[in-house]
């Protein structure tokens, strides 16, 4: 670093870099490949999970809802303080790696690129980087849709945390150790509640009950993803007349809910057909709302 006008200014030159780094047992080798993997392996989104990221699913090589996936990653960035990402050089990456898939799922990671310091404070010169993976789609199995899953409350608990709620961010161990309790079970979702007790999601969902006329789903004021397709379900129904209310819910909610379903951006909407071993009706506003989410996801506008 060097002193400027009476303020110090870091230069690239003071990087810390490793002065040794194997990657499964081995030295990096000298090349373009080997460096630009060197740069990789210091990246904030490795070491801290300082990043964002979106699953955009692709049917008929059109990403779904991708506008409000762009919507989320600019508010995560806005929130974490990373530069945000050419919204249309993004959407552009995105539309091609959609060409010529059927069906297939793009995720997009956004971090804030290598360290160039140590520590965990960002030193503000970092450069952001971004990562597309197209993957293909998941054999599906009809009856999740149709008949409804079966889902059961994780051990588990989701740290509440305003600063980070609603948001994407790389850090995701706590649904990774909830979704290890389902190993071995026949269940397909796991529910989780806060650490003080209040309803959030899923593991890779969104949930929704019914009560009465209404329909419901957990505030995530605290924590929790805001999820693209639970903006989109809840658009349509408010579209249809439906009333939509977010609210702080708890267990007893879920006990007296009439129709219970999850949703995220590649399932749309599973309804609920077992909670913990307790038998839950798949009931006629569920169908209405995967009805109107069909149309709606059918559209040629993308949000």
């Amino acid at each position: 670093m060097r002193a400027r006008a009476g303020r110090i200014v870091h230069t690239r030159r003071s990087v810390e870099a490793p002065d040794r780094l194997l990657i499964g047992g081995r030295p990096l080798p000298r090349t373009a490949a080997g460096a630009e993997l060197g740069r990789l392996v210091l990246d904030r989104g490795l070491h801290f999970g300082d990043g964002l990221f979106e699953t955009i699913a692709c049917v008929q090589a059109r990403p779904r809802l991708v506008g409000y996936h762009l919507e989320r990653l600019q508010d995560g960035c806005t929130r974490l303080g990373l530069p945000a990402p050419d919204r249309a050089a993004l959407r552009a990456e995105i539309e091609q790696m959609a060409r010529g898939a059927e069906r297939a799922l793009i995720k997009v990671l956004y971090t804030r690129g290598s360290a160039t310091a140590r520590g965990y404070a960002p030193r503000g010169d970092e450069e952001p980087r971004r990562i597309l993976l197209r993957y293909g789609w998941p054999r599906e199995d009809a009856r999740r849709s149709g008949a409804g899953v079966a889902v059961a409350i994780a051990d588990s608990r989701l740290g509440e945390n305003p600063r980070l709620a609603g948001l994407k961010h790389l850090n995701r161990l706590e649904l990774v150790l909830a979704r290890a309790e389902l190993r071995g079970s026949r269940c397909a979702e796991a529910l989780l509640f806060s650490s003080s007790g209040s309803l959030v999601s899923g593991t890779m969902s969104n949930v929704f009950i019914v009560q009465g006329p209404r329909v419901r789903t957990p505030r995530l004021d605290r924590c929790g993803v805001a999820g693209v397709m639970r903006r989109a379900v809840m658009h349509v129904a408010r579209s249809d007349g439906i009333v939509v209310e977010e609210a702080p819910l708890g267990r007893g909610d879920l006990d007296s809910a009439t129709e219970i379903f999850l949703t995220n951006a590649r399932i749309g909407i599973w309804p609920v057909r077992e909670l913990d071993g307790r038998c839950c009706a798949v009931g006629p506003l569920t169908r209405h709302l995967q009805r109107l989410l069909v149309s709606r996801l059918a559209e040629a506008r993308d949000a």
